[in-house]
């Protein structure tokens, strides 16, 4: 069964995230009752695979301004039936960002999950509105920062994650709620 991986990785951030439950019992049963969730073609929603894409001092993250959607987020994209979250979070950020050397966080999470998100992505042209079951993974650039804005984004930027965490201290690019979780659970669990 090609969901077997993400549904066993989904119980370990479970372990490790436990006031994330809720979360991550939506997520599991979506994903067991769907055999066809890494496919963009599932009109209620499909897997998808992002990148907490850090600066090599981790002080940075990478953000995009989708140009779909019209906000600044997380690099990241759709699976195309590719049951490899991580692969494909890798993948994206490649893609998304022109560096060629990213590689995982070595803490504990190599091709383990940083953190999940439901999202509702909006109707758009003959795309009917459908929830987007998002993994992140937490990787970062190896060398080179200088990346190169694809198609897919209207600007990228390496932003600080001390302005993204902070109740008060937000970032003027982005108020994303997932956002600022994740910069909260790099401050804590990836710096600490």
């Amino acid at each position: 069964m090609h969901r077997k991986a993400l549904l066993a990785a989904l119980y370990v951030y479970e372990e490790r995230h436990p006031d994330e439950g809720e979360t991550v019992a939506r997520f599991r049963d979506f994903v067991a009752a769907n055999a066809c969730c890494f496919d963009r073609s599932l009109p209620s929603g499909h897997v998808t695979g992002s990148a907490w894409l850090v600066n090599p001092a981790g002080t940075e993250v990478l953000l995009t301004h989708h140009r779909k959607l019209g906000i600044w987020v997380q690099l990241g994209g759709h699976a195309d039936g590719d049951p490899d979250i991580f692969r494909v979070a890798l993948r994206e950020a490649v893609e998304e960002s022109g560096l060629a050397g990213i590689a995982a966080v070595d803490a504990g999470l190599i091709n383990g999950i940083f953190d999940l998100d439901i999202h509702l992505i909006p109707e758009r042209g003959s795309e009917i509105a459908h929830l987007h079951y998002d993994v992140r993974y937490a990787l970062h650039a190896t060398n080179d920062t200088e990346f190169r804005v694809s198609s897919e984004s209207r600007a990228l930027a390496w932003v600080p994650i001390d302005a993204l965490a902070g109740r008060a201290a937000q970032s003027a690019l982005t108020r994303e709620e997932s956002i600022r979780r994740m910069a909260l659970k790099w401050q804590t669990t990836m710096r600490a």
